[in-house]
């Protein structure tokens, strides 16, 4: 999974994920955070639990997680949210029924479908559409008080312009599904893009390489804002920008287009388009719902950032200053015009003229256009410089740095899950979060992802690795949150198996397993189980 021709947006990707584990710190400040990072005063270190002793690297996190010491419920902040999550284009299915029009997924995968998995269950997946009732109530049976999902722009407006026409088909499935969640006491936070949008717009208009476009998700954001904001009290605008960008334009994977002039002369300009149009999008809708809805509905607009931990490969200074370049790159890349309206200063020595200019009145608007930040986090990485552009394939080319798994003296970050092919590194949450707290003023934030796949494991309910995962997460979360981080939810990924783009249906993801053959029942895991008890027990007593 570290190899180029694993890129999918997708949790099971190491090497997508090691893309956007970024920061952005001044060269002096460095030092202070990787202090930081030896000096963690939670109880679970990464080299407690993945020593080179450890016959069973799990068997101290469940240890822990049965001692007096585990944080439970209770412990978090009053109006926690516990949640999980899923997207609109990985379990709906439906793909042509109710009105929906086309995305820009289901062309990708109908001109693509060699290189992903389950690609003949694309259209249908697990049938969420048909089922979301059904669906709700296993939600609910998990004792958690919210669900992340999104809503899908195409099925909303087919053509993706109000001109083109509403779908009352898919108007009525939305209100329909919120009204279900909080009925049963779940409340909604609410995406409105979560990679996928309507495929007339990349067709009539080039997408989001066109500036026009951020009229027309702005007119969609209005229409979700009128039609189910007296309800939904969260939403997010726009799920891993930089994650998207990334893989479809400077990688050209699972891009329906055959252009490879980016991976040939390392030059992409469109990758940098297509995140300032993303980032315009979410400004000039963050502004429309600041100025016309919050007041009225009482509720708060972010957007969701793929995280983790950049660390030194080494003790050289170029790898030090490297680890603080891809920081730049990746995480200062959006955060940084979020919060004080215009990118890094690194990026715009690095790109040049190929990194667009925000206007003055486009800075204003972008500086404090969030409410919150949800980040999703899987893992972490280090980072070793790289002068020759040329070497690079898993990073951002202009970073003149790589993602590595392991250092110099060839250790790796925690220790290496075998049934989820992923390094397990709870450190590496923690630290972000208080990166987040230190460089731009402690914003609210929401761990909106965070889960592991079992992508090598026989009986996928048997899935004790996740539950030994998640806990050591949470047990992180909550020690950012004892150090100051204003951390207000927790969205375990996934609720169901999801279709994890080139990987299908193999990661595994659900705290409900997906029987294809069965009907498609839906069977919780031992994961389902211990987050439900976990969930649950202060309740009782």
């Amino acid at each position: 999974m570290e190899i180029l021709s694993s890129f999918r947006i997708s949790k099971t990707t190491i090497a997508i994920l090691s893309l956007v584990l970024l920061f952005n710190i001044p060269y002096q400040a460095s030092g202070h955070l990787l202090h930081r990072q030896k000096t963690i005063k939670y109880d679970l270190f990464a080299s407690q639990i993945g020593g080179e002793n450890t016959s069973n690297p799990y068997e101290p996190i469940l240890k822990f997680l049965n001692s007096s010491k585990f944080p439970n419920r209770k412990s978090f902040p009053h109006g926690f949210l516990f949640g999980t999550g899923s997207s609109a284009l990985q379990i709906e299915g439906a793909s042509h029924e109710g009105g929906r029009g086309l995305g820009i997924w289901d062309d990708i995968v109908e001109q693509n479908k060699g290189p992903f998995l389950d690609a003949d269950k694309f259209s249908s997946k697990i049938e969420h559409y048909k089922r979301y009732k059904e669906d709700v109530q296993h939600i609910k049976k998990l004792g958690v008080n919210s669900y992340r999902m999104s809503i899908s722009w195409n099925r909303i407006l087919p053509d993706g312009t109000l001109k083109g026409g509403i779908n009352q088909e898919g108007i009525n499935f939305y209100n329909n599904l919120i009204n279900e969640l909080l009925k049963n006491g779940i409340e909604p936070f609410v995406g409105i893009m979560h990679f996928d949008y309507p495929l007339a717009l990349k067709q009539n208009y080039g997408g989001f390489l066109n500036r026009s476009i951020v009229k027309y998700y702005k007119d969609y954001s209005e229409l979700l804002f009128k039609t189910y904001g007296d309800r939904v009290k969260h939403w997010t605008t726009i799920n891993e920008v930089e994650f998207a960008a990334l893989v479809q334009y400077m990688f050209n994977i699972e891009n329906s287009s055959t252009d490879q002039t980016c991976t040939n002369t390392k030059i992409c300009t469109q990758t940098y388009t297509l995140v300032h149009n993303f980032l315009l999008a979410h400004a000039t809708t963050s502004k429309l719902y600041k100025k016309k809805f919050q007041a009225i509905q009482g509720g708060e607009i972010g957007l969701a950032i793929t995280s983790g931990r950049y660390v030194p490969y080494s003790s050289n200074p170029e790898d030090v200053v490297a680890a603080q370049r891809l920081m730049d790159f990746y995480w200062g890349w959006i955060l940084d015009p979020v919060f004080n309206g215009d990118y890094p200063r690194i990026m715009k020595e690095f790109v040049g003229n190929r990194l667009p200019k925000f206007t003055k009145k486009e800075k204003y608007m972008l500086k404090g256009s969030t409410n919150f930040i949800g980040i999703n986090y899987y893992t972490s990485h280090f980072a070793r410089h790289e002068p020759n552009r040329t070497k690079i394939t898993a990073d951002n080319y202009d970073a003149l740095a790589v993602s590595e798994a392991s250092n110099v003296e060839g250790k790796i970050l925690g220790f290496k899950d075998q049934y989820g092919w992923s390094n397990v590194y709870p450190e590496g949450l923690y630290n972000f979060l208080i990166y987040i707290k230190e460089k731009y003023k402690n914003p609210k934030v929401y761990i909106t992802e965070n889960g592991i796949a079992s992508s090598k494991i026989s009986n996928p309910l048997k899935d004790g690795h996740r539950i030994a995962y998640v806990a050591a997460h949470l047990n992180a979360t909550k020690a950012a949150i004892n150090d100051g981080v204003n951390v207000q939810g927790y969205f375990l990924w996934a609720a169901f198996d999801t279709f994890e783009f080139q990987a299908g249906y193999s990661g595994n993801w659900g705290l409900y397993h997906i029987d294809f053959n069965d009907n498609l029942k839906r069977i919780p895991t031992d994961t389902a189980k211990w987050y439900k008890e976990y969930l649950t027990h202060d309740l009782r007593h």
